[in-house]
């Protein structure tokens, strides 16, 4: 333990409260939470506080859709979210909701305290106005062609083929995704936060601060962009708060949105007695972090560092991103039964199934992560039944049944004791780091030692001979003993195992500092299996339970989509392949296949894997550095060799004479091919 506890706050980020919590938004929260218990049992005050981000149009529209108020939708949702968290064992100091007095509060505050420093204008501005609904709509609720692309039915902040960000005045042939109408342009002065202002400031934080080096990179590229104004209100009709000096004008939910962790961070303290200026004033030595998905870095790593400084607040020490989940290599789907909600989960699988798997692939890295579905069960199975739990197994019956109970003081293998109590200082090092992957493969290193220790010294033999009575004490004593230090190191992924195995042990609440000492004479309790195999049969009902949420529209699709006639398609289909320039960065023969390449495609912003069945023509390292042509918004195909993420385009009769189709001269990596 370090010699003066830290004071700590730790936030997640808000889920919107317009929908279930699914297995995508809990790789955050679990992340988090491990972090968090990981602090407190280092005996360090960690404060973990969330919310409910509770405002927006969605939010007014499905309200009105329901013909109820949006506090009562809120207040439905909220309590889902609540009795969702519970169940994974997410362990909120507490849990509030964007609209709360204390949040209109503190965004009012901070709002006043930036426009008297001179950091708000107001500017009037022409934006769509949805005729027949009477109100200027947002950006998402705006839909046509992509300006860059030309890819049909995209926002009208952003495309999704191509990645390109703009206004939605840009957007071609541009319609109401509430009622189809194409919108009018009207003019509306809106209030602006001078983001420019903090330029120097926010370089300053950067180059001072500990962030990951995919934000750094990220936050390097929007400085040479130039940072722009942000439109921080909103017109009525809109479910929010209301701008002091601006009557009709709302603050846009992307404002008070963060401001809602210092909210429920000051609904905890009113509680408690927590001193709330004692985390919120420059120079304070508490500390203050915030887990995100790499989504939001925007408005995390420019936006809300440069709202608190203005506004005299701290800032944070940190902001930890991290990736998106994919189920089985490919995105969350409906229709495969792989868009997951808590709740479906936890009507079928214990919830630290899913805690231990993240925690198996979490690193401190922007990276996405994938949940396997079969690898899920299998690692389940051999790691926490077949590697931990049977340690203890193996081991308590000789202690319950011949020595009613009582430990042996004396260790069979103190050498293998010390290893495993050495392990602590560098765990503590990667869970501080957030890197779960490397703790979690440490502590099963040290269990399959432990497991080895009790094959040599094979207690079920010794049992058997009166005379080994005192070795076969001592080996079973051992064995717990190494199975408490196991827990100890797994306590925080694995909270409600921890406190079963704290009632067998009899040991009170395991601290990280029990690592350093052994239990030596002491009595434990009668042994309880403490987890059970996943069953193949329970990971099939949770998907076949996702797939019965489908609506009849979505019911539909897929139905259509697995009709082996496919209908006839027109113009507007075809423009939606969306063919990239990309560059070979490796290739190989898939083993197996003899007719595959196993190509890895560079296409700017990310690099991709794609099968092709060119091996007749082209030999594999002959490929690497060349340009080629593929599709890609492709959906992912999961092949028996690993998961194809787009296609190559080539052309030929076939077999030796085909021959990959290659970009103009002077293409680079993610150019659009038209």
């Amino acid at each position: 333990m370090t010699s003066a506890p830290r004071h700590i706050l730790v936030t997640s980020a808000l889920p919107y409260a317009n929908g279930p919590i699914h297995i995508g938004h809990l790789v955050e929260y679990i992340q988090t939470d491990i972090w968090v218990r990981f602090q407190r049992m280092r005996g360090h005050r960690c404060h973990y506080v969330c919310a409910d981000d509770a405002h927006g149009t969605p939010i007014m529209l499905r309200a009105e859709q329901e013909g109820i108020t949006p506090e009562a939708l809120v207040a439905r949702i909220g309590v889902e979210h609540r009795a969702d968290f519970a169940g994974f064992g997410i362990s909120f100091d507490n849990y509030h909701s964007t609209h709360s007095s204390e949040n209109r509060a503190i965004a009012t505050l901070i709002y006043e305290r930036l426009r008297d420093a001179g950091h708000i204008v107001r500017r009037t501005i022409r934006q769509a106005y949805d005729p027949v609904k009477q109100m200027f709509l947002p950006d998402r609720f705006i839909r046509g062609k992509c300006p860059r692309c030309g890819a049909p039915e995209q926002y009208g902040d952003s495309c999704e083929v191509c990645g390109a960000t703009y206004a939605p005045t840009d957007l071609i042939d541009p319609r109401s995704a509430l009622t189809g109408v194409t919108p009018e342009q009207r003019e509306s002065e809106h209030v602006f936060f001078r983001l420019g202002d903090f330029e120097p400031m926010l370089r300053t934080w950067l180059a001072s601060s500990n962030l990951q080096s995919g934000v750094i990179n990220k936050l390097q590229e929007w400085f040479i962009a130039g940072l722009q104004d942000w439109d921080i209100s909103r017109d009525a009709p809109y479910f929010g708060f209301e701008i002091p000096d601006a009557p009709g004008k709302y603050f846009y939910v992307w404002l008070d949105a963060p401001i809602g962790y210092l909210a429920s961070f000051k609904h905890l303290c009113a509680r408690t007695g927590i001193d709330y200026d004692e985390f919120c004033r420059p120079g304070t030595t508490t500390e203050l972090y915030h887990f995100i998905g790499k989504d939001i870095m925007y408005f995390h790593t420019l936006f809300w560092p440069a709202m608190l400084h203005g506004a005299g607040f701290r800032l944070p020490n940190n902001v930890f991103v991290h990736g998106f989940l994919t189920v089985d290599g490919q995105k969350m789907s409906k229709s495969r039964g792989t868009f997951i909600t808590a709740r479906t989960y936890l009507d079928h699988l214990d919830p630290e199934y899913l805690r231990y798997y993240f925690a198996a692939k979490l690193a401190p890295a922007l990276d996405d992560i994938d949940l396997n579905l079969e690898d899920f069960q299998q690692r389940v199975n051999a790691d926490l039944v077949g590697k931990v739990v049977n340690i203890a197994s193996r081991c308590a019956g000789f202690i319950n049944n011949i020595f009613a109970g009582d430990l042996c003081v004396d260790s069979a293998d103190p050498e293998l004791e010390v290893r495993l109590r050495a392990a602590a200082a560098a765990l503590a090092v990667a869970y501080e780091g957030r890197d779960y992957a490397r703790v979690m493969r440490d502590i099963m290193a040290l269990a399959d030692f432990s497991n080895q220790f009790i094959d040599r010294h094979k207690p079920w033999v010794l049992a058997k001979d009166p005379a080994a009575r005192d070795a076969l004490h001592r080996v079973a004593s051992t064995g717990i003993e190494l199975f408490r230090l196991l827990m100890i190191y797994l306590k925080p992924v694995l909270p409600r195992m921890a406190s079963a195995a704290e009632t067998f042990l009899g040991c009170g609440a395991l601290t990280w500092a029990d690592a350093e000492r052994r239990l030596g004479r002491h009595r434990i309790s009668t042994f309880s299996p403490l987890k059970t195999r996943v069953d193949a049969k329970q990971v099939a009902a949770m998907v076949k339970a996702s797939k019965a949420t489908l609506g009849p529209t979505e019911s539909a699709m897929s139905a259509s989509l697995s009709d082996p006639l496919a209908p006839e398609i027109n113009i507007d289909d075809f423009a939606k392949i969306d063919l990239r320039v990309a560059r070979v960065v490796g290739a190989k023969q898939v083993v197996g296949a003899d007719k595959l390449v196993e190509l890895q495609l560079d296409i700017g912003n990310e690099t991709r894997t794609v099968f092709a069945g060119i091996r007749a023509a082209y030999e594999p390292e002959v490929l690497v550095g060349r340009m080629v042509v593929m599709v890609a918004n492709l959906a992912p195909r999961k092949m028996r060799f690993g998961v194809s993420e787009g296609m190559v385009l080539a052309a030929g009769p076939g077999g030796e004479e085909v021959f990959v189709i290659a970009p103009d001269q002077g293409a680079v990596p993610g150019m659009r091919v038209k």
